[in-house]
């Protein structure tokens, strides 16, 4: 009998269930959007209800697709975008709208706690640095700003947690999400009342659930679940994982001297090891989904989403060929201007900024020489500069790695992976499957099932290489020679952004 693990990915902007055989072979997909809110300059929101309402949707889509027997479905999953803050209510309700990893409506509290002292008391404890997207500053931001939603406030949960909460009824805060979130004490792994009372939400310490890992056993799909899933009642369910762990675990990242990268919405750069770094380069240490093993971490939201809004709003597509989509039409306006032919710099900061934190979007170098092409190639090419600014951080502390592994959306652009070899001046490994949050989250439920013993032995059945990418090293030269200019752009422009509002 054939057996089959289902990953529900949650992301900023839509999700997606997925199920996998126990090679990892991909059987069936569905998705479905939960439109982004914002009633303000700097906030990100969605419906909850409506988020939960897409995830039962695509479970039951993909179980019809696979035509195949609920029965031989052994066990589910969830992961999603870490950050951004899920609350449920004492009244068995959303407490308030789920609030999205590009949210910064908290700056300036991150800002206070680097300024007064706090971020001192506490570094050492969170492994990391702070950031307005953490549930401790949107918690403190709701604690004074909508003091009802703060006091009504059952659990506190991140994105993946909520969804799994719904599935079984039972609430957890699973480590490798909680422990991004400034609330955990991270060198200890426990919760810590006082390092709470540091952010002046010490009420929060009784909203935090039971702590669980990955692969551990988080309760079992409900009888309601069932009904409007087709899954069977009773269906196991594993803790899952933030999104940036999936894709690492879907990568076969379970070694140190691995280096992968993520390019959504947000762009990731991490490795793992077996001790946090402190006092360098490094902003993020998380607890990895591989006990023992830490997530070293660098990351903002400056990566292929910035693409989708210029898509929308900024890039003129007269000019397509018949049948030709939209990104094969911006592929071959990239490969229409020569590296050295663009002296064009995109900021891709229209989420957020990994420079000063109120930077913004921008383009600089523009003459009436230039065309759609070069703004096309100029947003690829920042896209890439942003990762480079990460991973160059990352080097700091580690060997440089003998190949790069890639997810995100970049990966279905070959001329994009390319650009990412010749930038970063090293090879990129992209794997098989194409929905790798959901993979390395179902990977999570075929180990919970007792179907394999760790990620490791989960790894060697189900993750596959698809492709290997060679630099061009002559152009990574030339691009070197960019980079110095779009850090120079990038430096100078620092000057300017605290006159501008969040």
């Amino acid at each position: 009998m054939k057996q089959y693990v289902m990953g529900l990915d949650n992301g900023g902007t839509s999700t997606k269930a997925a199920l996998f055989d126990l090679k990892g072979n991909q059987i069936s997909v569905f998705s479905a959007s939960t439109p982004i809110e914002t009633p303000k300059s700097g906030y990100t929101e969605r419906d909850m209800d409506l988020l939960w309402e897409n995830n039962l949707l695509c479970m039951k889509k993909t179980v019809e697709i696979a035509n195949i027997n609920p029965a031989d479905i052994i066990g589910v999953s969830v992961c999603g975008h870490g950050k951004g803050l899920y609350a449920w209510g004492m009244y068995d309700r959303p407490a308030y709208k789920g609030i999205v990893s590009t949210d910064t409506r908290a700056w300036e509290y991150t800002e206070k706690w680097y300024n007064n002292g706090v971020f001192e008391q506490v570094y050492e404890r969170i492994c990391q640095q702070l950031m307005p997207c953490q549930q401790a500053a949107l918690l403190a931001w709701l604690k004074d700003h909508n003091r009802d939603v703060y006091d009504n406030i059952r659990w506190v949960f991140s994105v993946k947690d909520y969804i799994r909460f719904r599935l079984t009824g039972e609430a957890y805060c699973e480590a490798t999400d909680i422990s991004g979130s400034g609330l955990l004490n991270v060198r200890d792994r426990v919760f810590d009342r006082e390092l709470l009372e540091c952010y002046g939400i010490v009420e929060v310490y009784d909203k935090l659930a039971p702590l669980k890992y990955s692969y551990d056993l988080c309760g079992k799909l409900t009888d309601e679940v069932a009904v409007k899933t087709g899954l069977l009642e009773g269906t196991p369910v594993a803790g899952g994982m933030f999104d940036i762990d999936a894709c690492a675990i879907a990568m076969d990242i379970t070694k140190p001297e691995q280096l992968c990268t993520i390019a959504g919405t947000w762009s990731i750069n991490e490795f793992i090891a077996e001790e946090p770094v402190l006092y360098g380069p490094v902003a993020m240490n998380s607890l990895f989904a591989m006990p023992g093993y830490y997530l070293l971490e660098e990351c903002s939201a400056t990566s292929a989403g910035n693409l989708e809004w210029c898509m929308e709003n900024l890039i003129d597509f007269n000019g397509m060929q018949k049948g030709e989509s939209r990104y094969d039409f911006l592929s071959r306006q990239v490969e229409s201007v020569l590296p050295e032919e663009c002296d064009v710099y995109f900021l891709p900061f229209l989420y957020s900024s990994n420079a000063h934190p109120l930077g913004k979007g921008s383009l600089v170098g523009l003459t009436t020489y230039h065309k759609n092409a070069h703004i096309i190639r100029a947003i690829y090419e920042g896209v890439v500069y942003s990762h480079k600014t990460h991973i160059d951080k990352l080097l700091k502390v580690r060997d440089k790695p003998d190949v790069v592994r890639m997810a995100g959306g970049v990966v279905n652009s070959p001329v994009w992976v390319q650009m990412f070899a010749d930038i970063l001046g090293l090879p990129i490994e992209t794997i098989k499957a194409k929905e790798l949050g959901a993979l390395g989250c179902a990977m999570a439920a075929t180990v919970a099932a007792g179907r394999f013993a760790d990620y490791v032995e989960a790894a060697r059945h189900m993750v596959h290489v698809e492709k290997k990418v060679m630099p061009d090293m002559e152009k990574h030269e030339i691009y070197l020679k960019k980079y110095k200019k779009y850090t120079a752009v990038k430096e100078a422009l620092d000057i300017a952004w605290p006159l501008f509002t969040v």
